[in-house]
Parts: structure tokens; C-alpha cells; sequence
């Protein structure tokens, strides 16, 4: 409780700084964490060695890894300032690509499952979605020290967020749309035959949350992908996927769904791969040998 106090001081004083400064220092920390995680650093050039191959130049891998930890820091801060925000804020900094679809389906009454990953600033992501467009169900992964859970979800609750603890989550999400709401998940992290299909991801068999898919057909929820994108750090674009329609519950159709968002997702990344969470065991079911070493 005294670290969380002391936390919740810290997050007092930083919010009487410009935003400028509490950006400035974050990005100073995650260079400071880059040096202090040699082990993390190596997870980061094994990924990128198995996802691109020798394509990637000795600079472009230096770029990428210390983007991750720009990121990774530029999220926490994120948070802290969603505590403290308006919808104005948002709609000041965030606009959208493609919206029409999901207006469209919306005015249909459709619920939507929107899935996304850690890519960009995620946090500004799904707390805009819900902010500026619709509502939604999500789910969180509760801290190993409680009292920080409270603090997790005022960054979000207020803006149209409803959390559900990672852990029996599935009823939550279910629930939320047999109600005729909207749901929002991540899917890029590492998944396994029990939770998952198996997909052509950057070449490679890849395990990949089969949820989206189930879910979409059980309750006629078209499956919609966003990421979003920034030039300058500041302002902010979502970008909407066309509609995926799950044709069939068996084993094809949740296939084929399934690799419609793996594709979606392995595009994006290729497009912008400073922009994901390289330093994450993405392949650890698939191929733990290549994190050896």
C-alpha cells in the first residue's frame, strides 16, 4: 500500500507538468530500461530474426527495439493522463479511417467485435474507441499487487470501458454481446492448441486466438480489426478493417476468420513494425527453440 501511495504521488506531481515534459521524461525512462534489459532486448532480435529472416538491416533492428520501450513507456504514460481526460481530449487527438462501416453496422443494431493488437499507442486505441464511437465489453489482466487494479480501470471505466478480469472472462464477453453490446479484444500475443488455430503468420504455423471467430458466429457479431497509427506522437489515427463475416461454426469457417485477422494483423506490423510488441514471446508454443540461448 505505501508503493501505491507513493505511485499515486508521483502521478500528482506529473500531472501539474506540461504534457511535453511527462513526455519527454517517459521517453528518457524507456531508454534508460532499454539498457537495464539485455534479456528482453534478445527476445526482441529473435522475433524480428524469425518474422523477417536477414531482410532487416543491422540499423532498422536497433530502431525497432528501442521503439518497443518508447512504446511500452508511452503507454504507461497514456494511462495516467486517460485518468485525467475528457471525451474533448480525445476528439482533439484522435481521428478515424473507415468508419463508415462501423456507423453502418451500428445503425443496424450489430454488435461488433472489434480486435486489435500492441501496436502504437494501444491505450489511446481502446479507450477512444469506446469514448468516440461505441461502448464496449474488454478485458484486463489484474496486477500481482491489487490496489493497483482501481487505478487501472479509472483510466478507463469513464469512458464507456467495462472491464473484465482476464480470468473467466469468456462469460463476460458473451454476456456482453447476447445484450447487444460491443466487444474489444487484443489478439497478437502468444496463444496455444487449447485457445487457439493454427494460421500462417509471417510464414510460420502460428497459434492464434480462435475467440474472435467463435464468438462473431455464435452471436451474429461481424469481427472488425483497428490499429492505430501517428506521425508525430500527438495526433492520432484509428483505422478501421472492412467487416469480417464468419461463414460457419465448423472448423473451416473458424479458420478462415481466424487467418482473415492474421493476415490483417501480420499487414499492419509489416507496414509499421516499430509499431508492435516485439519484446514478447510471440512463438513460444510454436517454437520455444528460438528463444534458446
Amino acid at each position: 500500500m505505501i508503493l501505491f501511495r507513493l505511485f499515486l504521488l508521483l502521478d500528482s506531481v506529473l500531472m501539474r507538468l506540461p504534457h511535453s515534459w511527462r513526455r519527454a521524461l517517459f521517453i528518457s525512462l524507456a531508454r534508460l530500461a532499454r539498457f537495464f534489459a539485455p534479456s528482453r532486448n534478445r527476445v526482441i532480435r529473435q522475433n524480428l530474426r524469425f518474422a523477417f529472416g536477414d531482410t532487416l538491416a543491422e540499423e532498422e533492428i536497433d530502431a525497432i527495439e528501442y521503439s518497443c520501450y518508447r512504446n511500452l513507456g508511452l503507454n504507461l504514460l497514456q494511462v495516467m493522463e486517460n485518468r485525467h481526460y475528457t471525451t474533448e481530449d480525445f476528439t482533439k487527438r484522435v481521428s478515424f479511417e473507415n468508419r463508415e462501416h462501423v456507423d453502418a453496422l451500428l445503425a443496424q443494431g450489430k454488435s461488433i467485435i472489434f480486435v486489435s493488437a500492441h501496436f502504437g499507442n494501444w491505450e489511446m486505441g481502446a479507450t477512444a474507441l469506446s469514448a468516440l464511437i461505441t461502448p464496449t465489453t474488454s478485458i484486463y489482466k489484474a496486477f500481482k499487487r491489487i490496489e493497483f487494479d482501481p487505478y487501472l480501470l479509472e483510466s478507463r471505466t469513464p469512458h464507456g470501458m467495462d472491464l473484465a478480469e482476464k480470468s473467466g472472462a469468456l462469460k463476460h464477453l458473451a454476456r456482453a454481446l447476447k445484450n447487444g453490446n460491443s466487444v474489444s479484444l487484443m489478439i497478437d500475443q502468444s496463444s496455444n492448441p487449447r485457445h487457439g488455430v493454427a494460421v500462417d503468420f509471417f510464414g510460420h504455423s502460428t497459434f492464434h486466438s480462435s475467440t474472435p471467430a467463435i464468438l462473431s458466429y455464435k452471436y451474429n457479431a461481424p469481427i472488425v480489426g483497428l490499429y492505430i497509427f501517428s506521425d508525430d506522437g500527438e495526433n492520432f489515427t484509428i483505422r478501421f478493417e472492412n467487416p469480417i463475416e464468419v461463414e460457419s461454426d465448423d472448423a473451416q469457417g473458424i479458420l478462415k476468420a481466424t487467418q482473415e485477422q492474421a493476415n490483417a494483423l501480420e499487414k499492419v506490423i509489416r507496414l509499421e513494425p516499430k509499431f508492435w510488441f516485439w519484446c514478447h514471446k510471440r512463438w513460444k508454443s510454436e517454437f520455444p527453440e528460438i528463444y534458446a540461448g
